[in-house]
């Protein structure tokens, strides 16, 4: 088992929620934080690729943290959020919105708190998950976004970014 310093390299988190479940992104990933906007669709996309937007002349793809995570789509709500982040994956750094049904806060989640993800007892692949903190009496799921993609999603979503 890694030592926990070793868990984490972001010491603030912002605090999203998909479904029930609250999930934390390291705010040194999140570039800025978006209401949700009109999207244009790219055919023949997989499920979790909603479509792109422009952020500033940057074509930003929008993957739906729902769809990706296997739970049923749900209609966005008011409180839905997209999340730009700079994820870095083999050496390039891809630029992806990220839906969520709602943004919290930004926070610092206590290191003392935090474990490795169990290997079985949760509804998301292991892999996906850099660790598993507390805060307020409830869990908080730390992503892993270098692997929440598989290297096919990210060359359809770099391929969907060149359109």
């Amino acid at each position: 088992m890694p030592a926990r310093a070793a868990i984490l390299s972001a010491d603030k988190f912002v605090t999203l929620g998909v479904g029930r479940e609250v999930f934390a992104v390291g705010v040194d990933a999140v570039r800025e934080i978006l209401d949700l906007q009109p999207m244009a669709a790219l055919p023949n996309a997989p499920p979790f690729l909603m479509g792109i937007i422009d952020v500033r002349g940057e074509v930003v793809p929008i993957i739906s943290l729902r769809c990706k995570l296997g739970l049923p789509p749900d209609v966005p709500g008011e409180h839905t959020r997209i999340l730009v982040t700079e994820i870095s994956v083999e050496g390039q750094v891809l630029l992806l919105g990220l839906m969520a049904d709602q943004v919290f806060e930004v926070t610092a989640l206590d290191e003392s708190c935090m474990d490795t993800p169990p290997d079985i007892g949760v509804r998301w692949r292991s892999d996906y998950i850099r660790a598993i903190g507390r805060r307020a009496g409830q869990f908080v799921i730390v992503f892993d976004l270098a692997r929440l993609f598989s290297s096919e999603d990210l060359a359809l979503l770099a391929e969907g970014a060149e359109t």
